[in-house]
Protein backbone atom coordinates (compact mmCIF):
# COMPACT_ATOMS: atom_id res chain seq x y z
CA UNK A 1 0.00 0.00 0.00
CA UNK A 2 1.16 3.24 -1.15
CA UNK A 3 0.62 5.15 2.30
CA UNK A 4 0.57 8.80 1.05
CA UNK A 5 -1.49 8.21 -1.87
CA UNK A 6 -4.08 6.41 1.27
CA UNK A 7 -3.70 9.47 3.55
CA UNK A 8 -4.41 11.45 0.27
CA UNK A 9 -7.65 9.58 -1.01
CA UNK A 10 -8.98 9.34 3.02
CA UNK A 11 -8.87 13.12 3.28
CA UNK A 12 -10.54 13.77 0.09
CA UNK A 13 -13.41 11.48 0.98
CA UNK A 14 -13.83 13.53 4.22
CA UNK A 15 -13.49 16.58 2.29
CA UNK A 16 -16.18 15.18 -0.52
CA UNK A 17 -18.30 13.63 1.73
CA UNK A 18 -18.45 10.17 0.39
CA UNK A 19 -16.20 8.09 -1.92
CA UNK A 20 -18.19 9.02 -5.21
CA UNK A 21 -17.24 12.66 -5.28
CA UNK A 22 -13.74 11.70 -4.28
CA UNK A 23 -13.46 9.26 -6.96
CA UNK A 24 -14.57 11.51 -9.67
CA UNK A 25 -11.56 14.55 -7.95
CA UNK A 26 -8.87 12.22 -7.76
CA UNK A 27 -10.05 10.18 -11.24
CA UNK A 28 -9.70 7.33 -9.48
CA UNK A 29 -12.18 4.27 -10.05
CA UNK A 30 -14.68 4.31 -7.03
CA UNK A 31 -13.66 0.94 -5.75
CA UNK A 32 -9.98 2.43 -5.86
CA UNK A 33 -10.90 4.94 -3.50
CA UNK A 34 -13.45 2.41 -0.93
CA UNK A 35 -10.00 -0.81 -1.19
CA UNK A 36 -7.65 2.10 -0.45
CA UNK A 37 -8.77 4.01 2.59
CA UNK A 38 -10.10 -0.55 4.10
CA UNK A 39 -6.29 -1.00 3.88
CA UNK A 40 -5.38 1.94 6.02
CA UNK A 41 -7.54 1.51 8.59
CA UNK A 42 -6.53 -2.16 8.62
CA UNK A 43 -2.95 -1.43 8.56
CA UNK A 44 -3.92 1.22 11.56
CA UNK A 45 -6.32 -1.42 13.25
CA UNK A 46 -8.96 1.27 13.58
CA UNK A 47 -11.92 2.45 12.20
CA UNK A 48 -11.82 6.09 10.23
CA UNK A 49 -15.02 6.55 8.72
CA UNK A 50 -18.90 4.99 9.10
CA UNK A 51 -20.20 3.92 6.02
CA UNK A 52 -24.11 4.06 4.81
CA UNK A 53 -26.12 3.39 1.88
CA UNK A 54 -26.74 7.07 2.06
CA UNK A 55 -23.59 8.72 3.46
CA UNK A 56 -20.21 8.63 5.14
CA UNK A 57 -18.88 9.93 8.68
CA UNK A 58 -16.32 10.42 10.23
CA UNK A 59 -15.60 8.62 14.20
CA UNK A 60 -13.66 10.22 16.66
CA UNK A 61 -10.79 8.24 15.37
CA UNK A 62 -10.91 9.24 11.89
CA UNK A 63 -11.42 13.05 12.81
CA UNK A 64 -8.12 13.46 14.69
CA UNK A 65 -6.22 11.31 12.28
CA UNK A 66 -7.22 14.18 9.38
CA UNK A 67 -5.95 16.91 11.37
CA UNK A 68 -3.19 14.93 11.41
CA UNK A 69 -3.16 13.76 8.15
CA UNK A 70 -3.45 17.47 6.86
CA UNK A 71 -0.63 18.55 8.31
CA UNK A 72 1.27 16.00 6.40
CA UNK A 73 0.18 16.59 3.31
CA UNK A 74 0.82 20.13 3.80
CA UNK A 75 4.21 19.63 4.86
CA UNK A 76 4.83 17.16 1.38
CA UNK A 77 3.44 20.46 -0.66
CA UNK A 78 5.70 23.04 1.30
CA UNK A 79 8.39 20.26 0.83
CA UNK A 80 7.63 20.00 -2.85
CA UNK A 81 6.99 24.05 -3.90
CA UNK A 82 10.03 24.59 -2.29
CA UNK A 83 12.27 22.19 -4.09
CA UNK A 84 9.88 23.22 -7.38
CA UNK A 85 10.76 27.17 -6.37
CA UNK A 86 14.78 26.02 -6.43
CA UNK A 87 14.80 24.64 -9.19
CA UNK A 88 13.16 27.58 -11.03
CA UNK A 89 15.14 30.23 -8.72
CA UNK A 90 18.15 28.86 -7.11
CA UNK A 91 19.18 30.80 -3.77
CA UNK A 92 21.05 30.36 -1.04
CA UNK A 93 24.77 30.40 0.25
CA UNK A 94 26.97 28.69 -2.05
CA UNK A 95 30.57 27.99 -0.90
CA UNK A 96 33.36 27.47 -3.57
CA UNK A 97 37.04 26.86 -3.55
CA UNK A 98 39.14 27.99 -6.73
CA UNK A 99 42.95 27.93 -7.42
CA UNK A 100 44.06 31.44 -7.42
CA UNK A 101 44.71 31.87 -11.19
CA UNK A 102 41.96 30.96 -12.47
CA UNK A 103 39.87 32.62 -10.05
CA UNK A 104 41.51 36.08 -10.81
CA UNK A 105 42.07 34.67 -15.03
CA UNK A 106 38.97 33.30 -15.67
CA UNK A 107 36.07 33.13 -13.19
CA UNK A 108 36.24 36.29 -11.14
CA UNK A 109 36.03 38.51 -14.14
CA UNK A 110 32.87 36.45 -15.64
CA UNK A 111 31.05 36.44 -12.46
CA UNK A 112 28.50 39.96 -13.26
CA UNK A 113 26.90 37.43 -15.69
CA UNK A 114 26.64 35.09 -12.84
CA UNK A 115 25.09 37.07 -11.10
CA UNK A 116 22.69 38.54 -13.56
CA UNK A 117 21.33 35.01 -14.05
CA UNK A 118 21.67 33.93 -10.30
CA UNK A 119 20.99 36.92 -8.44
CA UNK A 120 19.46 35.08 -5.45
CA UNK A 121 22.86 33.20 -5.12
CA UNK A 122 24.96 34.68 -1.96
CA UNK A 123 28.39 33.45 -3.40
CA UNK A 124 31.46 32.72 -0.91
CA UNK A 125 34.59 32.13 -3.60
CA UNK A 126 38.18 30.73 -1.48
CA UNK A 127 40.65 31.45 -4.01
CA UNK A 128 44.00 29.48 -3.45
CA UNK A 129 46.20 26.41 -4.04
CA UNK A 130 45.81 24.60 -1.10
CA UNK A 131 43.87 21.65 -1.15
CA UNK A 132 40.81 21.73 0.80
CA UNK A 133 38.42 18.92 2.45
CA UNK A 134 35.01 19.68 1.02
CA UNK A 135 32.57 17.57 3.32
CA UNK A 136 35.01 18.67 6.64
CA UNK A 137 34.63 22.20 5.75
CA UNK A 138 31.38 22.90 4.02
CA UNK A 139 32.84 23.72 0.57
CA UNK A 140 29.92 22.74 -2.02
CA UNK A 141 32.17 22.49 -5.02
CA UNK A 142 35.49 23.29 -5.92
CA UNK A 143 37.82 23.86 -9.07
CA UNK A 144 40.77 21.26 -9.43
CA UNK A 145 43.44 20.78 -11.68
CA UNK A 146 45.56 17.22 -12.47
CA UNK A 147 44.57 13.62 -12.14
CA UNK A 148 41.80 13.09 -9.00
CA UNK A 149 42.40 10.63 -6.23
CA UNK A 150 40.49 7.86 -5.37
CA UNK A 151 38.47 9.91 -3.05
CA UNK A 152 34.09 10.40 -2.47
CA UNK A 153 34.19 13.10 -4.89
CA UNK A 154 32.70 12.87 -8.13
CA UNK A 155 34.03 15.10 -10.75
CA UNK A 156 33.24 17.25 -14.41
CA UNK A 157 35.48 17.68 -16.50
CA UNK A 158 35.20 21.50 -17.93
CA UNK A 159 38.60 22.01 -19.64
CA UNK A 160 42.46 21.86 -19.15
CA UNK A 161 45.04 23.36 -18.14
CA UNK A 162 47.79 23.90 -20.82
CA UNK A 163 51.71 25.05 -19.46
CA UNK A 164 54.33 27.11 -21.07
CA UNK A 165 58.00 27.31 -20.25
CA UNK A 166 58.87 30.88 -19.76
CA UNK A 167 61.34 33.49 -18.29
CA UNK A 168 62.10 37.31 -17.35
CA UNK A 169 63.75 38.65 -20.32
CA UNK A 170 66.48 39.80 -17.32
CA UNK A 171 67.29 36.13 -16.53
CA UNK A 172 67.40 35.01 -20.24
CA UNK A 173 69.97 38.33 -20.93
CA UNK A 174 72.12 36.60 -17.72
CA UNK A 175 71.99 32.87 -18.31
CA UNK A 176 71.37 32.64 -22.27
CA UNK A 177 68.21 30.76 -23.82
CA UNK A 178 68.28 26.67 -23.35
CA UNK A 179 68.05 24.84 -26.64
CA UNK A 180 66.77 21.51 -25.39
CA UNK A 181 64.97 20.51 -21.96
CA UNK A 182 68.02 18.91 -20.98
CA UNK A 183 69.96 22.08 -20.90
CA UNK A 184 67.41 23.01 -17.72
CA UNK A 185 69.98 21.72 -15.39
CA UNK A 186 72.32 24.25 -15.87
CA UNK A 187 70.03 26.86 -14.98
CA UNK A 188 68.07 28.30 -12.12
CA UNK A 189 64.08 26.67 -12.39
CA UNK A 190 61.35 28.21 -10.25
CA UNK A 191 59.53 24.68 -9.17
CA UNK A 192 55.58 24.66 -7.94
CA UNK A 193 55.01 22.00 -5.52
CA UNK A 194 51.51 20.59 -3.70
CA UNK A 195 50.60 22.44 -0.69
CA UNK A 196 49.53 19.06 0.52
CA UNK A 197 51.86 16.09 -0.31
CA UNK A 198 54.70 18.59 -0.90
CA UNK A 199 55.73 17.23 -4.20
CA UNK A 200 57.26 19.31 -6.73
CA UNK A 201 55.40 18.76 -10.22
CA UNK A 202 57.94 17.53 -13.03
CA UNK A 203 57.89 19.62 -16.14
CA UNK A 204 57.71 17.28 -19.57
CA UNK A 205 58.16 17.78 -22.80
CA UNK A 206 57.57 16.38 -26.60
CA UNK A 207 58.67 17.55 -29.82
CA UNK A 208 58.80 15.25 -33.24
CA UNK A 209 57.98 11.75 -31.32
CA UNK A 210 60.72 12.45 -28.79
CA UNK A 211 59.62 12.87 -25.09
CA UNK A 212 61.80 14.58 -21.99
CA UNK A 213 61.09 14.50 -18.24
CA UNK A 214 62.39 17.20 -16.08
CA UNK A 215 62.55 16.71 -12.35
CA UNK A 216 63.75 19.93 -11.17
CA UNK A 217 66.25 20.53 -8.68
CA UNK A 218 65.29 23.84 -8.90
CA UNK A 219 67.01 26.37 -6.79
CA UNK A 220 63.19 27.94 -5.42
CA UNK A 221 59.74 25.80 -5.13
CA UNK A 222 56.66 27.83 -4.14
CA UNK A 223 52.67 26.38 -3.51
CA UNK A 224 50.70 29.59 -4.51
CA UNK A 225 49.73 30.83 -8.13
CA UNK A 226 50.88 34.34 -7.57
CA UNK A 227 54.21 34.09 -5.91
CA UNK A 228 54.54 31.24 -8.78
CA UNK A 229 54.22 33.91 -11.24
CA UNK A 230 55.20 36.95 -9.17
CA UNK A 231 59.15 34.73 -8.67
CA UNK A 232 58.60 34.10 -12.57
CA UNK A 233 58.58 37.87 -13.61
CA UNK A 234 61.16 38.65 -11.31
CA UNK A 235 64.04 37.13 -12.98
CA UNK A 236 64.54 34.35 -10.11
CA UNK A 237 64.38 31.66 -12.52
CA UNK A 238 63.00 29.40 -15.46
CA UNK A 239 59.22 28.30 -14.94
CA UNK A 240 56.73 26.53 -16.35
CA UNK A 241 53.53 28.69 -16.21
CA UNK A 242 49.84 28.14 -16.99
CA UNK A 243 49.46 29.27 -20.65
CA UNK A 244 46.38 30.88 -20.01
CA UNK A 245 48.30 33.66 -17.72
CA UNK A 246 51.61 32.96 -19.24
CA UNK A 247 50.55 34.25 -22.59
CA UNK A 248 49.36 37.92 -21.86
CA UNK A 249 53.03 38.55 -20.16
CA UNK A 250 54.65 37.19 -23.41
CA UNK A 251 52.54 39.39 -25.68
CA UNK A 252 53.59 42.66 -22.57
CA UNK A 253 57.04 41.30 -23.27
CA UNK A 254 57.93 40.90 -19.50
CA UNK A 255 57.92 36.78 -20.04
CA UNK A 256 59.85 35.21 -22.76
CA UNK A 257 58.76 31.91 -24.67
CA UNK A 258 61.63 29.28 -23.84
CA UNK A 259 61.78 26.19 -25.40
CA UNK A 260 58.56 27.64 -27.69
CA UNK A 261 58.66 24.08 -30.04
CA UNK A 262 58.48 21.79 -27.57
CA UNK A 263 54.55 21.15 -26.11
CA UNK A 264 53.49 20.11 -22.34
CA UNK A 265 50.99 17.42 -21.76
CA UNK A 266 48.04 19.46 -20.34
CA UNK A 267 46.52 18.90 -17.37
CA UNK A 268 42.59 17.99 -16.94
CA UNK A 269 40.59 20.44 -14.91
CA UNK A 270 37.52 19.19 -12.86
CA UNK A 271 34.44 20.45 -10.94
CA UNK A 272 34.28 18.17 -7.92
CA UNK A 273 31.80 18.06 -5.22
CA UNK A 274 30.53 15.30 -2.97
CA UNK A 275 28.94 12.15 -4.60
CA UNK A 276 26.57 11.24 -1.87
CA UNK A 277 25.11 14.91 -1.39
CA UNK A 278 22.13 16.27 -2.91
CA UNK A 279 23.05 18.32 -5.63
CA UNK A 280 21.49 21.61 -4.86
CA UNK A 281 19.74 23.72 -7.20
CA UNK A 282 22.70 26.72 -6.65
CA UNK A 283 25.48 24.13 -7.10
CA UNK A 284 24.00 22.55 -10.00
CA UNK A 285 23.84 25.76 -11.70
CA UNK A 286 27.36 26.80 -10.90
CA UNK A 287 28.68 23.96 -12.53
CA UNK A 288 26.93 24.31 -15.65
CA UNK A 289 27.62 27.49 -15.65
CA UNK A 290 31.22 26.54 -14.78
CA UNK A 291 31.46 24.16 -17.63
CA UNK A 292 29.80 27.07 -20.47
CA UNK A 293 32.63 29.31 -19.25
CA UNK A 294 35.22 26.91 -19.46
CA UNK A 295 34.33 25.74 -23.04
CA UNK A 296 33.96 28.99 -24.60
CA UNK A 297 37.48 29.72 -23.22
CA UNK A 298 39.93 28.47 -25.98
CA UNK A 299 42.46 29.15 -23.14
CA UNK A 300 41.76 25.72 -21.58
CA UNK A 301 40.37 24.07 -24.37
CA UNK A 302 42.86 21.59 -25.90
CA UNK A 303 42.91 22.91 -29.23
Amino acid sequence: MNKLLAIEVFVQVVDAGGFTRAAELMQLPKATVSTMVAALETSLSVKLLHRTTRNVTVTAEGAAYYERCLHILSYVRDADDSLLHDRVTPHGRLRVDVPTGIANSLIIPALPDFFRRYPDIALELGCGDRPVDLVEEGVDCAIRGGALPSSNLAARTVGVMKFMTCAAPSYLAEHGMPQHPRDLAQHRCISFFSAKTGRVREWDFARDGETFVFGQPSNMAINDANGYMCAGLSGLGIMQAGAYEAVRHIEAGTLVAVLPDWSTRPLPINVVYPQNRHLAAKVRVFIDWTAELFASSPRFQDV
